[in-house]
């Protein structure tokens, strides 16, 4: 089994914390969304002939295409590799973008008059998508100016009204740890998302990456800087709200009900295979990565020669084994005992097993009984236990847990 993620760079602004790839002028949209289709063709045999089971169409701003270009990337798809039954094919969106879209009717791919009457979200069903995440970030005026979003509060409530009516498979993003929210306000942007039955939340706490707007404002003193503690008790009250209104927290920043855990999003801690479509996009083979260049005009013109405008890294046993501790102490599933013996040896468990003493100490780590990876269907996730011993991190470590990670790869 495997998943693709495609890549769509273009936003309609900048949002001030914001450091993925994208651009906000659409002159080459239409070239970009054919040089997509030439991508997927040209990399059919990437994939070994595996399965395809998510298809997930990240950025930037996804929900910027007509349903028309959406559809002639999904058909590429099934036109150049294997596809499961009912794959999970997710869309990110914007709310302005869905709003305003549905009321002009402008994003129809149907052109009978009967037809026209579907709206934008009945479109998007129709041609696969079964899947939406969409950016809401806060349901409050005042932080959606301060990150520069293009949608305002009311169009958010909007939405995820008429989203709800045609999806059951929602995620959306909120923020937190933004300075000077207090905890009734941040316990209100969760009460309002309850309210709408989403049954799937992706929460990050802000943060100031190198080189955005908010960087800037900060380092000028017109922002406020980040507050730990303020994040930390945010992101406590999270999980506390989260677990009375049924999530699992499935990995650190993803919270989902049973059954509506994100297949494509954990396949990637599982190590599955994946491919990315679409400049900056990054592919994974299990011991090799690839990323395509971050420049929308360099990929545009590579792909348009039938060249792949990538580079390639092979991943050495000590590379994998970093990266799986990263995973999956992040997640529900833990870090396996037997999986770091089998797969690298008696040298890296006993590394893992001395490193993890202090944070056991410390109360940070746990040894318990493991829990397996989650048995996927096309429905449903489910967890299975067995009596092998795993990693995890508890309660008290969770929002230390990169810190935590790095003091366990093998330098």
């Amino acid at each position: 089994m495997a998943g693709i993620y495609i890549h769509i760079p273009f936003c309609k602004q900048a949002c001030f914390y914001c450091d993925f790839h994208f651009s906000t002028s659409l002159k080459k949209k239409d070239e970009l969304v054919q040089a997509l289709v030439i991508e997927l063709e040209i990399r059919k045999k990437e994939l070994k002939n595996s399965i395809i089971e998510t298809i997930y169409f990240g950025g930037g701003t996804p929900s910027l295409l007509t349903v028309k270009e959406l559809k002639l990337l999904i058909d590429a798809i099934y036109k150049n590799y294997k596809v499961a039954q009912n794959p999970e094919i997710t869309l990110e969106a914007n709310p302005d973008d869905l709003i305003q879209a549905q009321n002009s009717n402008s994003n129809a791919i149907f052109s009978t008059e009967e037809e026209q009457t579907k709206t934008l979200f009945k479109d998007y069903k129709n041609i696969g998508i079964n899947r939406l995440s969409i950016g809401i970030q806060s349901f409050f005026e005042d932080d959606l100016k301060n990150m520069n979003r293009a949608h305002n509060a009311k169009e958010a409530k909007i939405c995820l009204e008429e989203a709800t009516r045609y999806f059951d498979n929602i995620t959306i993003d909120l923020i937190y740890g933004i300075p000077n929210m207090s905890l009734e306000k941040w316990n209100k942007n969760l009460e309002i998302a309850f309210s709408f039955g989403i049954n799937h939340i992706s929460s990050y706490a802000l943060t100031v990456e190198p080189k955005t707007a908010l960087d800037s404002f900060v380092k000028k003193g017109t922002y406020p800087p980040i507050d730990e503690n303020l994040a930390l008790q945010h992101f406590n009250h999270l999980i506390e709200r989260t677990v009375r209104q049924g999530f699992v927290q499935y990995e650190i920043s993803n919270f989902g009900k049973p059954n509506y855990f994100s297949k494509h999003n954990t396949s990637y801690w599982q190590g599955k295979l994946y491919l990315g479509i679409g400049p900056s996009a990054h592919s994974f083979y299990g011991n090799q990565r690839s990323w395509n260049v971050a420049n929308n005009a360099k990929y545009i013109q590579t792909i348009h020669k039938k060249e792949l405008p990538n580079t390639i890294e092979n991943l050495s046993e000590k590379d994998q084994y970093n990266e799986y501790v990263m995973t999956g102490l992040r997640t529900v599933w833990g870090i396996s005992l037997n999986k770091i013996e089998q797969d690298y040896g008696n040298k890296y468990l006993k590394h893992l097993e001395s490193s993890a003493e202090k944070f056991i100490n410390k109360e940070l780590l746990i040894f318990e009984n493991k829990i397996e990876q989650p048995v996927q269907s096309n429905k449903t996730i489910s967890l299975k236990t067995s009596n092998n011993n795993i990693l995890k991190v508890t309660q008290k470590g969770k929002f230390l847990v990169d810190g935590i990670a790095s003091e366990l790869f093998m330098i």
